[in-house]
């Protein structure tokens, strides 16, 4: 799956047909995730999401396998973008982790649309914790993302498919994601992408630390 890019700033080399199909996944996940904060995850049914998109059940089984990728697009467009970008990565020498961990704020950049993708990341993250279904979904998208990335880490670097650096690496990075994320959350006010890319930032500086710290 591709990563859900605003239609407002999609490349102008994107043909039409493109450009319609990334306005009917924003609508889609817009509307999404609006109903489902409204009514409840539950309280909506496919029929009812796609009627109020004006599309059919076929046009979003293009999009989307479930309800719960749908509410979970956000930053599914954001994981997808970084395993994306991992195949054409350089490494030259450099930590593997330090690298991961500068392509995921690459992959974050991206995701800076004055404001949209933040709103759906937080209400997606709501809904999330209210729908145990959307956070078995999650859990599997995140472990079948990242035996591709690993996969690909694996390949690129030479490695033995037994190494087990290249997942412990990628296990770290989700660790600080989700660790940034939820300190995002828990903040007051307007959530704002610049503060998300901040966090993210403080915690990947504090990763070092947190891998040797004791009781004092």
């Amino acid at each position: 799956m591709t990563a859900d890019i605003s239609p407002a700033s999609a490349p102008e080399t994107l043909s039409l047909r493109e450009r319609k199909k990334l306005r009917t996944r924003a609508a889609l996940v817009d509307t999404a995730l609006a109903l489902f904060t409204e009514r409840g995850f539950d309280g909506v049914t496919l029929d009812e999401l796609c009627e109020a998109v004006e599309v059919s059940k076929r046009t979003f089984f293009r999009n989307f396998a479930s309800k719960e990728q749908v509410a979970s697009a956000p930053l599914e467009a954001l994981w997808d973008g970084l395993r994306d970008d991992v195949e054409h990565l350089s490494f030259d020498g450099a930590p593997v982790l330090e690298v991961l961990q500068e392509a995921l704020l690459v992959s974050l950049a991206r995701m800076d649309d004055s404001g949209a993708w933040v709103t759906r990341v937080r209400q997606s993250r709501e809904l999330a914790e209210l729908t145990p279904s959307i956070t078995a979904y999650g859990l599997q998208y995140c472990d079948r993302t990242s035996a591709a990335i690993e996969a690909t880490l694996q390949r690129r670097l030479s490695l033995d498919p037994a190494d087990p650096r290249p997942r412990l690496a990628l296990d770290l990075l989700v660790a600080s994601f989700h660790a940034a994320l939820r300190a995002w959350t828990a903040k007051p006010g307007t959530p704002t992408h610049a503060a998300l890319a901040a966090e993210l930032r403080s915690v990947f500086a504090v990763l070092p630390g947190a891998l040797t710290f004791s009781r004092a």
